[in-house]
């Protein structure tokens, strides 16, 4: 049987006893999970193996958390905002002058980050290789078409969303966003992820366990539909975080690096209305922003229908992973998960280095963050 190892206060025994059962079932190699509730910690969780050497996932593992990256890019992004040097509902072109090109001047912030930009990949496509050379990769983004009217529908943004975000955020700091979130985020909270990792931190990386089967391997897909035009604008495998070049490379829509206490951390800022230990990210009003809907309806990408607010997903009647009404969400592909709840002040973050096949319908994280809602429910809380 595998050790799970960390602390769990006695009241959340029902998140151990369900990540231990992930284990007994041999869903994972090696995962983290972890919880706060009004800032504190009361689960961080870790077990199972980093590596298929045999190498133990300890305390301070980390592993690629795909699109869980972009509630951080999405947290820096507000920031701007809520220090009034970015308006969300203003152009892109406004900052990013080239960006107006093939009809995209009228592109705003808050659509790229409700996924309903219309610019949701790389036309003309894109290697993956060419992620890691910024300027190529947002000069495409800039120059490229629009795919659709913007705010007319969602179409996920897999990978261009970080890109542009970075963009703009460059254009008015004069930081890339890697640096923007490790001096602006990670340092003041303590928190150990990385959107661009340094050499020196890679002998803690686990490795990614990839799907046995990348996009272009599946069969009777439609290659010419708007979600395979999507995703397949800059095609991934899963297998590239294991090399160190897209671990250096700030890709803020699917490359940071970190494990469940880490991610946890960052979100108990927003869970407890901006500020954590002293340490203020955003405003109350900022924090707010976060429930300004989008889109709700179908999502073209992912194919299930999804409210999504500014930067986040928002619950409906698809994805009731929370009871209260100030929750949000973002998962990655393969399976971690992070869960906001404004209303109980908790967060919920499980990062795993198996991946499961699909970008959604991994239950191993839904199933730990209703254990811990039935913790709050068992506490009467």
């Amino acid at each position: 049987m595998t050790e799970i190892q960390g602390f769990c206060r006695d009241d959340f025994a029902p998140v151990k006893a369900q990540f231990a059962e992930h284990f007994a079932q041999g869903l994972e190699r090696g995962a983290s999970v972890a919880v706060t509730l009004h800032g504190e910690p009361v689960v961080d969780l870790w077990a199972g193996d980093a590596d298929d050497h045999g190498t133990p996932w300890d305390r301070d593992s980390i592993t690629n958390v795909w699109s869980t990256t972009k509630t951080m890019a999405a947290i820096c992004m507000l920031m701007l905002a809520d220090r009034g040097e970015l308006d969300l509902n203003a152009p892109i072109a406004r900052y990013w002058p080239e960006f107006k090109a093939n009809g995209k001047d009228q592109v705003t912030t808050a659509q790229v980050l409700g996924h309903t930009s219309g610019v949701p990949g790389w036309d003309p496509a894109i290697a993956v290789t060419d992620l890691y050379d910024w300027e190529k990769a947002t000069s495409v983004l800039a120059a490229g078409p629009l795919w659709w009217e913007p705010g007319t529908m969602s179409g996920y943004h897999a990978l261009c969303q970080g890109h542009l975000e970075g963009e703009i955020l460059r254009r008015i700091t004069g930081r890339s966003i890697g640096t923007f979130f490790r001096e602006e985020v990670a340092e003041p909270l303590g928190a150990d992820f990385h959107i661009g990792l340094p050499e020196n931190e890679d002998h803690r990386y686990a490795p990614i366990v990839p799907p046995d089967a990348g996009i272009a391997d599946v069969e009777g897909l439609d290659f010419d539909s708007l979600p395979m035009r999507i995703l397949l604008s800059c095609p991934a495998t899963g297998a590239e975080p294991n090399t160190r070049d897209w671990r250096a490379a700030e890709i803020p829509a699917a490359g940071g690096i970190g494990n469940a206490r880490a991610v946890g951390r960052v979100h108990s800022a927003i869970a407890c209305g901006g500020e954590v230990d002293g340490v203020r990210l955003l405003s109350p009003e900022g924090v707010e922003q976060i429930f300004v809907e989008q889109h709700n309806g179908p999502e073209a990408v992912l194919g299930i229908e999804m409210r999504l607010g500014t930067g986040f997903g928002l619950t409906n009647e698809m994805i009731p992973l929370s009871p209260n009404e100030r929750a949000c969400f973002w998962g990655g592909w393969g399976g971690s998960i992070a869960v906001i709840d404004v209303d109980a002040e908790m967060t919920v973050s499980y990062v795993m280095n198996r991946m499961a096949g699909s970008l959604v319908g991994d239950l191993r994280g839904a199933t730990l963050v209703m254990a811990a809602y039935q913790s709050l429910s068992d506490a009467g809380v």
